[in-house]
């Protein structure tokens, strides 16, 4: 499942990315390090620019959130870091804040898969794939989040979680072969898309959770990271 991907290298080019949907222009945050024309890979337990919806504002905001829940016994681990689309709005751990909309979207690129091989040793290791769009447009994850309350942070944490859906034929195909059940990110079809599930004019939640479908009928690419093992 997605544990990484690539986004616009600065916060100011993640609102630029949106601004039609946002009126945010020029927030800026921790990475803002790239230049222009760069890009800035986000991992599981890094921080995200989450676009939500502030409905006392009446307007979009990018806000910093780790991505990843703080686990119970050690909040400095990240568990979970994926909710499921199907259970997103009766789990309990995920129902509040989906009920409650705090629900984002997360502008990126490409983003990782990653594939389980065996060696020749018979041991298991994961070959990472990029699956890449390629068209330059912009496109949107779903993530819902929490505010956690805890006694070692001096202010609460903001944690979130990547919804995912079953996989497409794109990745069932070339990297998720061997998996009974694959999964990938829930990407939102459209700027109408990210809207409903942000909640914006009234959105209810059966209208939020309706946009979490799998993108089929796609012409992307999935090739394996430089460098590794090439699939045969």
């Amino acid at each position: 499942m997605c544990g990484k991907f690539t986004a616009l290298a600065t916060w100011r080019e993640v609102v630029d990315f949106s601004r039609p949907l946002t009126g945010d222009a020029g927030v800026r945050g921790a990475a803002d390090e790239g230049g222009d024309g760069e890009v800035y890979t986000y991992r599981v337990n890094g921080m995200l620019p989450v676009i939500v919806w502030d409905a006392e504002l009446g307007k979009r905001r990018i806000v910093p959130m780790r991505w990843g829940f703080p686990d119970r016994q050690d909040w400095r681990r990240p568990q979970p870091i994926h909710a499921r689309a199907e259970t997103v709005d009766s789990l309990r751990t995920f129902r509040e804040a989906f009920h409650d909309g705090q629900r984002g979207v997360v502008v990126f690129e490409t983003f990782n898969e990653g594939e389980e091989v065996t060696k020749p040793s018979g041991a298991t290791a994961v070959q990472q794939w990029t699956v890449n769009p390629g068209d330059g447009q912009p496109r949107g994850f779903a993530f819902v989040w929490r505010r956690f309350e805890i006694a070692d942070l001096p202010v609460p944490m903001l944690a979130c979680v990547m919804v995912t859906v079953p996989a497409n034929e794109l990745i069932r195909r070339t990297i998720k072969a061997r998996e009974e059940n694959p999964r990938m990110p829930a990407i939102l079809e459209d700027f109408d898309a990210w809207s409903t599930w942000l909640g914006e004019d009234g959105a209810p939640p059966a209208a939020a959770k309706g946009v979490l479908k799998t993108m089929e009928g796609v012409t992307w690419t999935a090739s394996p990271e430089p460098g590794k093992r090439k699939r045969r």
